[in-house]
Formats: C-alpha cells, sequence, structure tokens
C-alpha cells in the first residue's frame, strides 16, 4: 500500500453498530483504529511505531484514545460548517491526500490528541513507563509559593506523540507535503504544550494561604481544539523554498509562518457539492439555521441553493421532580419542532 501522508496510517476504522465511521488517525496508509488491528499490521509499521507495538502496546491504546479524543474535538469544531469533519463514506481519507486547510487541522488536533491521551494515562498511573511530573523543583519562585506536587508530564506526551505520528515521514528534498505534515503535526502538540496552566493549592492554619504548593496541569481539550480553530482561519497557503529543503508563504505580503501556524499548499475543494474525488458529500440534506447570517446559517450553509421547512414530533422528559432520597421522575411530553434542511 503506497504511503500517502504523515497522518494515514492508523486511519480506519472503528465501525460502531450505527455504522459511523468513529475513528481515524495517521501515519501514513488506510487502517483499522484499535490497538490490536494496528499492530498486527506492523509489517507496514516504520522501525520506531514497531518497537512501540512490541513493547509498549498501552502506549498504542492511548494513541487510539487521542485519536477518538481529536475526531470528537474535529466534528464539534466544524459541525456547522459545510466541511464538518465526517467519517462517512471514508470521505476523511480522500480529505487527507490533499494538503488543504482541513487536513492540516485533522493533522494538529490529532497530534495533539495523542499528547493529551498519553499524558493524561501517565496522571493517572495508566501507564508503566511514566508518572506524573515532579521534576520542576528547580523553578524560581517568589517566596510565597513553590513548585511541587505533581504535574502533568507533557513532555512524554510530546515524545510518544511525535515517535509515532512521525516515525514514517522523513524530510526529502522538494517534498513539501512531508515538511506540512510534519509541520503541522507539531503545531497541534504545541497547542498542548504551549498553553500549560498552572493550578495551585493553599497551605496554612486555619485555613489560610501563606504558603502555596502549585504545578503545572494541561488545559482541557475543548481549549486546545478552539486554539487550533483560529490556527485553521487563519493558515497560511506556502510554496517550497528554492533550495528545497522548507516552505514559505506564497504571497510576499504574509508573514513567514512560525511554529504554531498551521500551513497547507493546495485550495480546499468545493464542499458545497457532492465531489467523491475529494471527499465532499455536499451540503444538500444538512440542518441549518434561517435566522443566522453567519456559519451554520441557511444561506452559507446550503450555498445559496435555498432550504425546506420541516416539522418534526419531538418526544422529550419534561415536568421532571425529585424524590426523596433520591430519584428523579419525570413525564414524557410531545411537542412539534420546525426544522431547515438545505436543498
Amino acid at each position: 500500500m503506497q504511503v500517502q501522508g504523515v497522518l494515514v496510517f492508523v486511519y480506519f476504522y472503528l465501525l460502531c453498530p450505527t455504522n459511523i465511521i468513529g475513528l481515524w488517525w495517521a501515519v501514513g496508509s488506510p487502517l483499522v483504529m484499535d490497538p490490536n488491528s494496528i499492530c498486527r499490521k506492523s509489517r507496514r509499521l516504520a522501525g520506531k511505531q514497531r518497537e512501540i507495538c512490541r513493547n509498549e502496546i498501552e502506549i498504542v491504546e492511548e494513541v487510539a484514545n487521542g485519536a477518538k479524543l481529536a475526531l470528537a474535538e474535529c466534528q464539534y469544531q466544524f459541525r456547522n460548517r459545510k466541511w464538518n469533519c465526517t467519517t462517512s463514506r471514508r470521505t476523511l481519507a480522500r480529505v487527507l491526500r490533499r494538503d488543504t486547510r482541513e487536513s492540516a487541522f485533522v493533522y494538529a488536533v490529532t497530534a495533539a490528541g495523542v499528547v493529551y491521551a498519553v499524558t493524561e494515562a501517565c496522571s493517572m498511573g495508566n501507564l508503566l513507563q511514566c508518572t506524573c511530573d515532579n521534576n520542576i523543583q528547580d523553578i524560581t519562585t517568589d517566596g510565597e509559593w513553590e513548585w511541587g506536587g505533581c504535574g502533568d508530564n507533557v513532555d512524554f506526551g510530546y515524545k510518544k506523540s511525535k515517535e509515532f505520528m512521525d516515525a514514517r515521514k522523513k524530510k526529502r528534498r522538494g517534498d513539501i507535503t512531508t515538511i506540512i505534515q510534519l509541520h503541522n503535526n507539531d503545531a497541534g502538540r504545541m497547542a498542548v504544550k504551549g498553553d500549560m496552566r498552572s493550578e495551585c493549592k493553599c497551605h496554612g492554619l486555619s485555613g489560610s494561604c501563606t504558603l502555596k504548593t502549585c504545578w503545572l496541569k494541561m488545559p482541557i481539550f475543548r481549549q486546545v481544539g478552539l486554539a487550533l480553530k483560529e490556527k485553521f482561519d487563519g493558515a497560511i497557503k506556502v510554496i517550497g523554498t528554492n533550495d528545497g529543503k522548507g516552505v514559505q508563504p506564497e504571497e510576499d505580503t504574509i508573514k513567514p509562518q512560525n511554529s504554531l501556524d498551521l500551513i497547507y499548499s493546495e485550495n480546499s475543494p468545493n464542499f458545497c457539492k457532492r465531489n467523491r474525488k475529494h471527499g465532499s458529500l455536499g451540503t444538500r440534506g444538512r440542518m441549518c439555521d434561517p435566522s443566522s447570517m453567519g456559519v451554520g446559517g441557511c444561506d452559507l450553509l446550503c450555498c445559496h441553493r435555498g432550504y425546506e421547512k420541516e416539522t418534526v414530533h419531538v418526544r422529550e422528559n419534561c415536568k421532571c421532580r425529585f424524590i426523596w432520597c433520591c430519584d428523579v421522575i419525570c413525564e414524557t411530553c410531545e411537542s412539534t419542532k420546525d426544522i431547515y434542511r438545505c436543498l
């Protein structure tokens, strides 16, 4: 199987009972995304990936967990857009074949998800290879608080994400796809590592806070997703440099990309219409909001084709009351609701 790009190896799929492809992630070519299946394909894995599969299968499980986390975040961030990060009908595999804004986000958020899942597993004591991070005693303080406790070991999560996601890809002269994918992978990892926050606990008599012990924690993953979505909106289109060793902005007026930016080299397809080759399902039948003039509004989401109203019957819990102790009793109410779908 020909290698497509950095994020296509742990790619497809966990099929859930509703026939929704629930997991992707990639480092080379389409693959079933559950830990055992990843490692059964070990002949297709690069050296470091093969080593992790043989010696650290629990790390592979966290890679899969990180991919699930990333997929859910991708679908949340793009829920109201023409491209909504769907995995239906293997469309995501086709999206990843091109170096567009969308594939840049997928690579970045997946790398971030793997960092997050591995780091969280360290902090919870689920991995023998690592613990939480208590090696920060040498940071200077102002005397009113001190570093201590046990923070999130993001360096270990970063390392394992890099080893597994970047293993197949080596920068070659003129290989702009590899350069772009490795850059976006690292931008995703840095979205986690660069946004660590301090948490503190007070110490002192009678609840006073004469001394605080502080440690570093990861942000919530939604915050990571929001940050990467902002980078998607401001992604920089690049071309290869003359020496074939790097990339630069296509337009001279655009500032050079930094390590946190998302970059791409190909324009996105028209996601308004179905296009099997490019992984677009179109927007026909998508629900929209006629009162919104922005993203998710019927004009934009329906690509000015119009929309139709549909009245649906809804059954939901209502008139709920708390019964001591400890039940909540609800009635079932029926009502009608108007929804709008793109033509």
